[in-house]
């Protein structure tokens, strides 16, 4: 016989028990109910709790403090019963335990709220550390490609025309000329990779004009409207423009579409910016479009990707990022 057999038949021999010396002292008042009372409650605490703790680990505390306020409540509600009724005084003790339990939910909220909030923060840390890494690599090999190969290329070249000098000013010239030309894609190359690490327009001129210069070289039509907040931080202005510069790419190379609008939304401590165009729509995280990579670049600084894009299109692409009130 397993320990929980025994406990119920000890418990119901003691009510059996409690019943018989009742029935041998004459009868009279049913005082046995209090035994029945006492066993039922001690079976109800032991079920309470056993449930209690079979919850997840996370949510075992809200459990155990939601069972002992039914419990109590119950037991209560319960003596009042037995007690003849009469003033409703139990509804003292649900009252203060309803103040209990909403205390303990609400804790048991904000505590999962900074449990996800620390796992996203986990998962923003480790997404710009895998994004750093990744940036330095394509910086390190647009340089070797690029600038690099060019400054190597020139170098080669005015040593040839320094050797040719006093022999043949003329070919002498013309490998100076050469090098002029490769001394100019060198300083293109280097503006390339500067401008992708952070646009000269946007540190000089902001957010606005730096998307409005990105829509003017773009092969679709763009048009901007509205401005975004001022006093905005630069990694907030980074994020956000490389955002719409990646959607507008997209645009561009995986839709159909032949008109695109960019419009910095009014919201309330928050930039929000919206970029739709009249393609046939279906974009979705995971489509090889890179919107997963933007809404990485975004949890660097807290912000938020929506994607709004039925079949048969428009697809409209909101970017959220909140910002210090």
């Amino acid at each position: 016989m397993s320990r929980a057999q025994r406990t119920i038949v000890l418990a119901a021999a003691l009510c059996v028990a409690a019943t018989a010396a009742w029935a041998a002292t004459g009868g009279g008042e049913f005082w046995p109910r209090w035994v029945y009372f006492a066993v039922a409650v001690i079976a109800a605490a032991a079920l309470l709790l056993a449930r209690a703790r079979r919850a997840p680990r996370d949510r075992r505390a809200l459990a155990i403090t939601g069972s002992f306020c039914v419990w109590l409540a119950t037991v209560d509600l319960t003596v009042w019963v037995l007690t003849g009724g009469g003033y409703f005084w139990p509804a003292w003790t649900m009252l203060g335990l309803s103040a209990l339990f909403g205390a303990a939910v609400w804790i048991d909220r904000r505590e999962r709220h900074l449990a996800d909030r620390v796992a996203a923060l986990l998962r923003s840390r480790r997404g710009a550390v895998d994004r750093q890494a990744a940036e330095l690599k394509r910086v390190e090999r647009d340089l070797h490609d690029g600038a690099q190969a060019r400054l190597v290329s020139l170098s080669l070249t005015l040593g040839m025309a320094g050797g040719l000098l006093r022999h043949d000013a003329d070919a002498a010239a013309k490998l100076v000329e050469e090098a002029r030309t490769t001394a100019v894609a060198a300083l293109s190359d280097l503006r390339a990779v500067m401008h992708s690490i952070h646009p000269a327009v946007l540190a000089d001129r902001g957010l606005g004009a730096a998307v409005r210069a990105l829509a003017l070289d773009l092969a679709v039509p763009v048009t901007v409207e509205g401005d975004p907040p001022a006093g905005l931080e630069p990694a907030v202005e980074t994020a956000a423009y490389f955002a719409v510069a990646e959607c507008l790419g997209n645009v561009v190379k995986h839709t159909a579409a032949t008109h695109a609008t960019v419009t910095f939304e009014p919201a309330p401590h928050a930039l929000r910016i919206a970029v739709e165009d009249d393609g046939p729509g279906g974009a979705a995280f995971g489509g090889g479009t890179g919107l997963r990579g933007i809404a990485d670049r975004l949890d660097a600084v807290d912000g938020t990707l929506r994607i709004a894009s039925p079949r048969g299109g428009p697809t409209r692409i909101t970017v959220t990022v909140p910002l210090q009130a």
